[in-house]
């Protein structure tokens, strides 16, 4: 009987250490699945992350280097013409109620000299309308209203210097970009006569790149059209400024003389 529970007592060991094993196995197993998941789970995170920025400099290459080389061109241009006229037309931007009040001040206080030194002290199109009036102003008002209005049209020249250049490019690049795909077009067929045959393999290549050039043409225009539009919104704002403060320039060389 000893010997049977004996048996029987290894034997449940054994079992137990079986369960045991096998337990473990599957857990280990379990683990190795997880982590080679997660490994491949970043791997593909990586793959997509290679990113939209490197799927486009290969599609980029792949549009050929000369019509793709001249539209980058219209993009660089654009953008260089494009930031320096929204720093020179934010530099630009006056507080012309607070000018106007100080303007005001100093022609209460000191004469038309102390408000030509507020308006040299401020700068901005607005600021320099002002001077020019100011400087008319011993004349008579007419003679300050003419300059006011002649120096706004200056400063309006000003202000839109090189815009031109910025919607010459937003035209030139969708139609580099079209030019680019009739061109790879006709070369598609040219390869289909030379053949003989309508073979998709032949082609497809050659017009996969002919439409590459429009999209980034497309690409292009669609960058700068956003700057211009806030350029020539930039540029009415103050146009609109200068105007309003020029009537209030008058209205205040009228009460001086008065």
């Amino acid at each position: 009987m000893k010997r049977l529970f004996s048996i029987l007592a290894i034997v449940g060991i054994m079992a137990f250490g079986t369960v045991n094993a096998s337990t473990n196995a599957n857990t280990v197993e379990t683990a190795t699945t997880a982590v080679a998941t997660t490994f491949q789970d970043a791997d593909e995170t990586a793959v997509a992350e290679k990113s939209f920025t490197q799927q486009v400099k290969e599609r980029f290459i792949e549009g050929g280097p000369f019509f793709m080389g001249i539209v980058l061109l219209c993009l660089i241009l654009g953008l260089a013409i494009a930031i320096e006229r929204i720093i020179y037309l934010n530099l630009a931007t006056t507080n012309s109620k607070k000018l106007s009040q100080d303007v005001e001040d100093a022609l209460n206080s000191g004469g038309i000299e102390a408000a030509k030194e507020v308006c040299r002290n401020t700068k901005g199109p607005v600021a320099s309308i002002y001077y020019q009036g100011l400087d008319r102003a011993d004349e008579n008002i007419d003679a300050a209203e003419k300059a006011v209005v002649a120096y706004g049209g200056v400063q309006m020249g000003q202000l839109e210097k090189n815009v031109s250049w910025i919607s010459l490019f937003i035209a030139l690049a969708p139609m580099l970009g079209f030019m680019g795909t009739v061109l790879g077009m006709i070369d598609a067929f040219d390869k289909i006569e030379a053949a003989g045959d309508m073979n998709p393999s032949l082609v497809a290549g050659g017009i996969k790149v002919a439409l590459l050039t429009t999209v980034f043409g497309l690409i292009v225009a669609i960058i700068l059209q956003i700057f211009y539009n806030y350029i020539i919104s930039k540029i009415d704002s103050i146009v609109n400024d200068m105007e309003d403060s020029s009537i209030v320039l008058i209205d205040l060389l009228v009460r001086h003389k008065k």
